[in-house]
């Protein structure tokens, strides 16, 4: 048998092609130039040799699949598997129309024209739009809504299908399709999944035993990737069953409030133990919800909130399905073969696990480095050395154009070079950072030149470790330290923010210390610059939040980088490296998060504020333990004091309090 495929390389095309490779025949793949490496890839792992799975190029977009007259002809009498869809709610009106519409328009002339021995349709329940009460195999065109271009285009290619094609037929309507029952693999983020960053996020700061009220949902159909793929293996392959529809759907699905404390209890997360219906809401007089949600301030939170979480709006619509699926069509003809649709309580885990590891969108991976990153125009402030450099290296190869700013022109050169050897695109702006008028210069030369600035790193900053009371005479440390570690970086701030408000879109990372969270002895003049940073990303984020434009706060702990050098006792205390510095860095660019600390920041933070009279006590205690830095202070005859050794109980409190000291 010689087999024809579209959508050979998409989530269920894959799962597929290896139960068509495992009968006779030959697999002919339609691929698109541009996607040859899928192609490829697909090959090299299901047929190295290349003997039965074969590329034939073409579009479905494209009146005759764009094919070539050689292959047309090699191809007749084919079994035609037409899978090749956009499943995205997502996705525009066009694009969907063009894929849905259009490419199933000419596969089923591609079909009639080779005389195709029988076509393979994947629609899908979203035929049903929103039919109220049971749908059936045999209902079709019932008069039902549909509200939404996905629903509409894969009904659309189903009437297609059923008036335009001349060989015998058959539709498979596959539920809401998720990851593998055995692996969790999946190559998508829709449906459930949408629900996944509130599951983690959930997870990450509540206890698992907290109580949350939820919505209680319709019945939410889903079907894992590998039982459709198989369903429709068998049923194709079974005789006197054309010109129907066969729903691979659930037979019993769960609602969605059950369905999501299943994916909850995969995730060891909270529950939403107390679930609501939305019909309740129709008990409420008149059209208060709506108004009270047409107000501009509650539409602004809604969707800074649905932003945050990555859940489109149009997926809120659909909580409450209205129809159910009749299957028995499908039932019947599955059977005797052990293919049934498993229980999402026995393979969730797995789903979740897949997720976590692979496609949650928040993970530092080359991939959402590039996503985040690619094409935009991102400043580095203190990019000549430290962590500003590492940074510069991690984006190296995301596509950005990294604006690399410092006074000294030496080593920005040698970091230009640096990141340049790893692909990356470098400009630099030397620039004296203390100085206010210099920044907006530099800046507003950057916005001239490129025409926007989509991320500002302020990482600038100068440290000073020295008592109060050593002190008294140099008040030119307290301004110095606030003229670079504040008044320079606001100016930055101040001179980016027009741009990014016009635009909707802007993000400013703040580097501040762990000294703001922990108020650590000797280091008031630095923690007071980086504190003043860090209250006035407070106040701004929530102004700017509607304009799209994100602030956020880094609060990092002890770096080895050369601005605690010359403060010798660092080299016995445990610090992080640059590059795990740049991690944090880049991880807030792809979570774009308000604030980014360590535990041991928090614990500060928590102490200093439920416990100050204790907290002072071990900052007391740290003090007096800790030297100060050599050549720093002076002793009563105005000699520099040499720096003293670090004992063994300074080192104990430096292993203990990893990271206060910065």
């Amino acid at each position: 048998m010689q087999y024809f495929v579209t959508g050979a390389t998409g989530f269920i095309g894959k799962q597929l092609i290896p139960l068509l490779l495992a009968r006779e025949g030959e697999i002919n793949v339609l691929v698109r130039p541009g996607s040859r490496h899928r192609f490829a890839a697909l090959r090299d792992r299901l047929d190295p040799q290349g003997t039965r799975l074969r590329a034939v190029f073409g579009d479905i977009a494209e009146r005759g699949l764009a094919m070539a007259a050689e292959d047309r002809d090699r191809l007749r009498g084919a079994t035609v598997f037409h899978l090749a869809a956009v499943y995205d709610l997502t996705a525009s009106e066009d694009d969907t129309a063009r894929a849905n519409i259009d490419g199933t328009h000419h596969t089923v002339e591609f079909a009639n024209a080779i005389g195709a021995a029988r076509l393979h349709h994947v629609s899908s329940i979203a035929v049903a739009g929103r039919f109220n009460g049971v749908f059936t195999e045999q209902m079709f065109a019932e008069g039902q809504e549909l509200d939404h271009p996905y629903f509409s285009t894969k009904y659309e290619a189903e009437r297609i299908v059923r008036d335009e094609a001349t060989v015998p037929w058959r539709v498979y309507r596959p539920g809401m399709v998720i990851g593998s029952a055995e692996t969790g693999e999946a190559d998508r983020i829709d449906g459930p999944y949408y629900a996944f960053k509130l599951i983690q996020t959930l997870r990450s700061q509540f206890p698992q035993w907290a109580p949350f009220v939820g919505p209680e949902g319709g019945p939410l159909n889903l079907v894992p990737v590998d039982f459709v793929a198989r369903a429709m293996d068998h049923i194709a392959h079974l005789d006197g069953l054309d010109n129907r529809a066969f729903h691979l759907v659930d037979p019993k699905p769960l609602s969605l409030g059950d369905t999501l404390n299943t994916f909850c209890r995969a995730a060891h997360a909270p529950e939403f133990a107390l679930r609501f219906d939305r019909r309740m809401t129709k008990m409420i007089p008149g059209d208060t919800l709506k108004v009270v949600g047409d107000l501009p301030a509650i539409k602004r939170v809604r969707q800074q909130v649905l932003d945050r979480l990555g859940i489109p709006e149009t997926a809120l619509e659909y909580m409450d399905y209205p129809a159910t699926f009749d299957a028995a069509q499908a039932q019947e003809a599955l059977a005797g073969s052990g293919i049934r649709v498993p229980h999402l309580h026995d393979y969730a885990w797995k789903v979740w696990d897949y997720w976590e590891r692979h496609l949650d969108p928040d993970l530092p991976t080359a991939h959402n480095i590039r996503r985040v990153a690619g094409d935009k125009v991102v400043v580095i402030t203190g990019a000549s050395s430290g962590i500003g450099r590492a940074v510069a290296s991690a984006l190296a190869g995301s596509g950005a154009t990294i604006i690399g700013v410092a006074r000294g022109v030496e080593k920005l050169e040698e970091m230009k070079a640096e990141v340049e050897a790893l692909g990356g695109t470098v400009q630099l702006r030397p620039t004296d950072l203390s100085d206010p008028a210099a920044c907006k210069e530099m800046l507003h030369g950057v916005i001239e030149e490129h025409g926007r600035v989509d991320v500002l790193i302020n990482n600038a900053g100068r440290s000073i470790r020295r008592s109060v009371m050593d002190s008294l005479d140099r008040f030119h440390d307290f301004e110095r330290t606030m003229q670079l570690n504040y008044f320079g970086a606001i100016a930055l701030i101040m001179a980016a923010l027009p741009s990014m408000s016009q635009r909707g879109s802007g993000h400013i990372i703040n580097i501040t210390s762990i000294g703001g969270q922990t108020y650590p002895p000797r280091f008031a003049a630095y923690v007071a610059s980086k504190a003043a940073l860090d209250a006035y990303s407070r106040c701004l984020a929530p102004e700017v939040a509607a304009d799209g434009v994100d602030i956020t706060t880094v609060h990092m702990p002890l770096v080895r980088t050369p601005m605690i050098a010359p403060t010798g006792i660092y080299k016995n205390f445990p610090t992080i490296s640059p590059e795990e510095a740049a991690e944090m860095v880049v991880q807030a660019m792809i979570t774009r998060p308000h604030e980014v600390s360590t535990r041991l920041g928090k614990f500060g933070e928590l102490t200093h504020a439920t416990a100050p009279g204790l907290h002072n006590l071990i900052m007391s205690a740290a003090y007096h333990m800790l030297p100060d830095s050599g050549g720093r202070s002076k002793d009563k005859d105005g000699e520099a004091k040499e720096e003293a050794p670090v004992t063994a109980e300074a080192y104990a409190l430096g292993m203990l309090m990893r990271g206060i000291h910065l």
